[in-house]
């Protein structure tokens, strides 16, 4: 096929590949890539055996004998594109549009347009393509989205997603090629299914001068690898798949199956694999390149069935097959994907789509029904949350069959309000778990969806593998000291490195001089804030691993507090003397896009006075993603509602290699860097926090430690640093027996040392927690570089649904007990580190700094 190609394997290695692919037997890259060589006999011998695979995932699916077809509209939202792939048509040139009259990109109307006519004609629907991020190529693109106000091509795409489901009722199904993290936050609650082609892992096609997809950014594979796993990590259905015949080997096209493999056994979050063919085209680089003949086809999407299992949906686009319909069904697709009766097939413009009555008789003869489907798949409309955010929920249902999952054929979709459920912020579930966390505990170890919720455990142990033994180092720890001790801010990596590792008399040594650069830098007083924890749900999907405190709705220890409970919680605590409400809670999915501006709104109505202290980054995200607000825009809004500064939990450890098997679906290191730098420059200061012990290494602290050393010499936004060692107990991660029981006592005196070496000058508050380590383990830490003791909390769970023995609040006497412990004396201190006022201090002094036992909760 290409120069890439070897020659044609041996009889006896395709006699081989052949029985394993009949017997079951799992295969492996080599095989695959036999097997992608099947042809005549051959390829019928692997099609029966592929057949047989799908026929029993099909069987399993509920719909044995059916093959699937959405019935769509293409909406070629605009064909510029910042890439220059050597094959594409679709792609063209401000100029040329211009030529031809039409805009840069298509206008609200003309996109609305499309999708009212294809509602008519009973299309289902609306498949966005557009080249990706033309604004970062083609000026006239960045002018036309600025003149019609959007920030960028995705802020239109979003726009018009929300258009076409409250105009059309059409299902949005969107290919804006590449996308963030923070891009799939966005797109998912307007479309039910995202997509982009992974295409190919051949690196030296996209490298190499030449190559088709040589001078594309966003044709990187390792780069596209990422956002497949992004959307798993964020629970969109995701479509993707394979383009053969572009110059990839036979061993590149059957790894890249093994990956596609990989990500669905690790994010099950691939609905759908499609297997295309290229097509040569005229005015193309690659005009004079063979097509992929359709034997290799077929060939591939056999290998594809044996390789993704039973549960795969595999799909072939039936313009581009000949009319060899009953080739490529008996290799073992069950989907022909989208067929529009409206619009042609923008990307292949000169294959046009095939009548739907002609495309079931075809599939009929080769033994089979076809049935439409929506653009989203029975499975995922099955598994309702996190997969399908709440706003999307009626638009799907109104064209869902209820008992199948597939499409109602006779429906006709009528535009509906995308808008936040009705519900909103009500109060449900165990409300009182606050309180009840100590006196009857957590319902069960684990949530109800344990095995589902979190990913593939047997993936991540082998991930988590390297972070389970931290490695020791051959470094001399008394040269490390003795620098330390001279000027601690021109400290090696390696000699950090060296003290992370200490122990015994070197670990007494630096604890020592952590202790010294301590009182020289603060003094000897211990603060502390009285303050109290509202935590005002604990319904989340987010998927983090070492979290116990989250539930689904449906679990017995799920709560969501009211806003007045929300705001009478701020009351009371004010009532006696806190100065601080701190303030986070679970993802839900059914809380509005205002949720946060509205707490935070709630309780400044009811306690002016009151720092509000509230919602980490994640928060932000979630926030900014619901409400289609940048996260400036957002933050700023938060201001305005009366947030006065942010947590700098969600941190973690601040290296995706660590936070991709803790968490599934918190954000990325990097994005979590920017919530906070864009809090600080707004004036929104915030604490840092890591937390340790689980699948991290003395090395990850170190890379933590230098990240937000920078953050603050830049802002000077951070008021302290937060240790919090991992709690073990009920955390999935442990449970399912891939993270350490937590850090040793060693482990805790090094980092909260270090944090003082490392963070100095920089960030001069060192804050241990009571909750977590417990009175004696507090003043261990007092004597080991921290200097504050976080807050009263009058109430906490996080820490205790997740085993944490040393209770949900201390008195103010507590506190101070801890810090004579150390041999230190301890005051009171506000949020900012500054003084409290006096009639706060009398409040707090007459209550203890604690609620009365007896003081009634909001209903």
């Amino acid at each position: 096929m290409t120069d890439a190609q070897p020659g044609r394997p041996t009889e006896n290695a395709m006699r081989r590949a052949l029985k394993r692919a009949r017997d079951g037997v799992a295969l492996d890259t080599a095989e695959a890539a036999v097997l992608l060589q099947a042809r005549g006999e051959q390829l019928r011998d692997l099609s029966a055996s592929a057949a047989r695979v799908r026929d029993a995932g099909l069987e399993a699916a509920g719909r044995p004998g059916v093959i699937t077809y959405s019935k769509k509209v293409f909406i070629p939202l605009t064909r510029l594109c910042r890439d220059r792939c050597h094959y594409c048509t679709f792609v063209t040139v401000p100029g040329k549009l211009r030529r031809e009259g039409h805009g840069m990109y298509l206008s609200p109307d003309e996109v609305v347009e499309v999708a009212r006519q294809g509602a008519a004609l009973g299309c289902k629907e609306a498949l966005f393509t557009l080249g990706d991020r033309p604004e970062d190529r083609w000026p006239e693109a960045r002018e036309w989205l600025d003149a019609h106000g959007y920030d960028d091509t995705l802020a239109y795409v979003r726009a018009m997603a929300i258009r076409v489901l409250e105009e059309t009722g059409l299902l949005p199904h969107l290919n804006p090629g590449v996308m963030s993290w923070t891009d799939l936050q966005r797109l998912k609650p307007v479309a039910p299914s995202l997509g982009m082609m992974l295409e190919t892992t051949a690196t030296r096609l996209w490298s190499e001068p030449g190559g088709p997809h040589h001078g594309s950014p966003d044709k990187e594979p390792a780069v596209r690898l990422r956002v497949l796993e992004d959307a798993g990590r964020s629970n969109v259905p995701f479509t993707t798949g394979v383009l053969i015949g572009i110059g990839e080997s036979y061993e590149e096209r059957a790894d890249a199956l093994f990956q596609l493999r990989r990500i669905q056994r690790q994010y099950q979050s691939i609905q759908e694999v499609i297997v295309q063919n290229f097509r040569a085209k005229p005015d193309t680089a690659m005009r004079a390149m063979p097509d992929a003949e359709l034997e290799e086809l077929a060939a591939c999407i056999a290998v594809a069935r044996h390789i993704l299992g039973p549960a795969a949906r595999i799909q072939a686009p039936p313009n581009l097959v000949d009319a060899e319909y009953a080739l490529i069904v008996g290799a073992g697709i069950d989907d022909w994907g989208g067929v529009s009766p409206l619009t042609p097939d923008h990307v292949n413009p000169e294959r046009p789509w095939p009548h739907i009555d002609q495309l079931a008789e075809r599939t009929r003869e080769s033994g089979f029904e076809l049935r439409e489907r929506l653009t989203v798949y029975p499975e995922f409309i099955a598994r309702g949350e996190p997969w399908l955010d709440p706003r999307l929920l009626p638009h799907v249902r109104a064209l869902a069959d209820p008992e199948t999952g597939l499409a109602r054929e006779d429906a006709l979709p009528e535009g509906l309000p995308w808008q936040e459920p009705d519900e909103g912020f009500t109060a449900t579930g165990r409300t009182d778990l606050h309180r009840t966390i100590d006196t009857e505990g957590r319902t069960g170890d684990r949530r109800a969806d344990f095995d589902a919720v979190y990913g593939d455990w047997e993936a991540l142990r082998e991930q988590a593998a390297p972070g389970m033994v931290p490695q020791r180092i051959d470094s001399d720890v008394r040269e490390a000291l003795a620098q330390v001790a001279d000027d601690p801010t021109r400290l090696s990596d390696d000699q950090a490195l060296a003290l992370l590792h200490a122990d015994g008399p070197a670990l007494d040594a630096l604890c020592s001089i952590a202790d010294d650069l301590r009182r020289a830098t603060v003094g000897d007083e211990v603060t502390y804030i009285v303050t109290r924890n509202i935590n005002f749900t604990n319904v989340c999907y987010t998927g983090c691993r070492f979290c116990a405190f989250a539930q689904r709705r449906t679990d017995a220890d799920a709560y969501t507090l009211s806003l007045d409970q929300v705001a009478d919680r701020a009351a009371q605590a004010w009532e006696v003397g806190a100065t601080e409400v701190c303030m986070q809670g679970g993802i839900h999915p059914d809380l509005p896009g205002t949720a946060y501006f509205d707490i935070a709104r709630a309780v400044k109505e009811r306690v002016p006075g009151m720092h509000v202290h509230a919602f980490s980054p994640m928060e932000v995200v979630n926030g900014a993603s619901r409400t289609g607000l940048s996260i400036r825009d957002w933050l700023t809004a938060a201001k305005e509602a009366g947030l006065d500064s942010i947590p700098g939990t969600a941190a973690e450890i601040l290296d995706d290699e660590v936070r991709w098997v803790l968490t599934k679906g918190k954000l990325p290191a990097a994005d979590w860097i920017e919530v906070v730098r864009t809090a600080h420059e707004l004036g929104l200061r915030s604490s840092s926090t890591m937390m340790y012990g689980h699948v991290d290494q003395p090395r990850h602290w170190l890379g933590h430690f230098r990240t937000l050393a920078a953050i603050q010499q830049e802002t000077g936004g951070f008021t302290e640093f937060v240790t919090l060692p991992f709690i073990h107990t009920n955390a999935p991660v442990y449970l399912a027996g891939i993270a350490r029981p937590g850090p040793t006592t060693r482990d805790n005196r090094a980092v909260t040392a270090m944090a003082r070496v490392l963070l100095h000058p920089h960030i001069t508050n060192i804050q241990t927690s009571w909750v977590k380590l417990g009175a004696e383990g507090a003043a261990e830490m007092l004597r080991s570089g921290a200097n504050d003791l976080g807050g009263t909390l009058m109430e906490e769970t996080i820490s205790r649904m997740a085993g944490s023995r040393y209770g949900s609040y201390r008195s103010i006497e507590d506190l101070r007990a801890i810090a004579t412990l150390a041999g230190r004396p301890a005051r009171p201190r506000t949020t900012l580190y500054g003084e409290v006022p006096a009639e706060r201090v009398a409040a707090a002094e007459a209550s203890d700094g604690h609620l009365p036992e007896l003081l009634p909760l909001a209903d």
